[in-house]
């Protein structure tokens, strides 16, 4: 066979339905053995083939903390930036090129400490991203602190003594901020995870999920923390998510059990990007731009 035909075969394209193999990243996660985040990225991997899209079709945006490394673990465009400021970054990056799925991944510590103003007007705002933060109750990779997540009393690094502060409800908060997808998973359960997700792509508006995704390095171990997550998850049952009072009465139930499952889900707000004028035209990555070539090689230059 001629080396060229050799080539066009090899070059040629994979036919049939993407895997989650394929969105499979060429470095392997460097996170703890047995920490929840693998879950996430597993399930992540799955609902991207279950969308039917080719990798060049979605981005990945994280903040700073070991959830945060994802981005660099999954086949697609990828973007690892600034703590804090990923829902920032990927809302530049939806306007730009509303036809990307931009998916957000992060942690509580980056979400809902340093990024909680971005939280809630990317919220308030109903961009068209999915939000996964991975919400392990601890700052994980600068060795155990306090998040906004901790539950009143528990030692870290940061509170010796028991914490002092009450935990933030993200999922509660979540709705009462304006976003039209709101559920709760836990890393675990890949299956639920997955399809929550899956569901989240499709969703035109803002989507959340906080995930429970134990931290087995600085929350007692892998067999204490796993054990008591197990006894205190439980699904949703008999309940309407196209009701907002509803779900957010479940949001804000207290007690021993945790709720998951899909807690709000409103499909009758229009995303941002569905009423911007701008982008009636398409995606403005793909309009001409409006100075010529000199001009824009100029302001390139000036910002080298």
């Amino acid at each position: 066979m001629a080396r060229s035909a050799r080539r066009a075969r090899r070059e040629r394209p994979v036919q049939g339905a993407p895997t989650a193999r394929d969105f499979k990243g060429d470095v392997s996660p460097d996170w703890c053995a047995g920490c929840g985040d693998v879950g996430v990225l597993n399930a992540l991997q799955g609902a991207y083939a279950k969308l039917g899209r080719g990798n060049h079709d979605h981005l990945t945006v994280s903040g700073i903390g070991c959830s945060s490394n994802l981005p660099g673990y999954v086949k697609t465009y990828g973007m690892h930036t600034l703590h804090g400021r990923a829902l920032a970054v990927a809302t530049g990056a939806k306007f730009a090129n509303h036809e990307l799925n931009v998916v957000v991944t992060g942690g509580d510590g980056d979400g809902y400490g340093i990024g909680g103003n971005h939280f809630i007007h990317t919220m308030r705002k109903n961009i068209d991203l999915l939000y996964i933060v991975m919400n392990n109750e601890t700052y994980g990779l600068t060795v155990g602190q306090a998040s906004p997540t901790t539950i009143v009393g528990e030692q870290t690094k940061s509170t010796p003594f028991g914490n002092l502060e009450t935990p933030l409800n993200p999922v509660a908060m979540a709705i009462v901020a304006g976003a039209t997808y709101v559920a709760r998973a836990y890393s675990s359960d890949g299956p639920k995870l997955a399809e929550l997700m899956y569901n989240g792509m499709q969703h035109k508006g803002f989507a959340f999920i906080d995930v429970i995704s134990p931290c087995v390095t600085w929350k007692g171990g892998a067999r204490v923390i796993f054990d008591y997550w197990k006894e205190r998850v439980q699904y949703l049952e008999g309940h309407d998510t196209s009701d907002r009072a509803a779900a957010i009465e479940q949001a804000v139930k207290t007690g021993h059990e945790t709720q998951l499952g899909l807690f709000y889900h409103d499909t009758s707000r229009q995303s941002l990007d569905e009423m911007e004028p701008v982008l009636k035209n398409g995606p403005i990555a793909h309009q001409p731009l409006s100075i010529t070539q000199e001009q824009g090689d100029a302001i390139v230059q000036r910002m080298m």
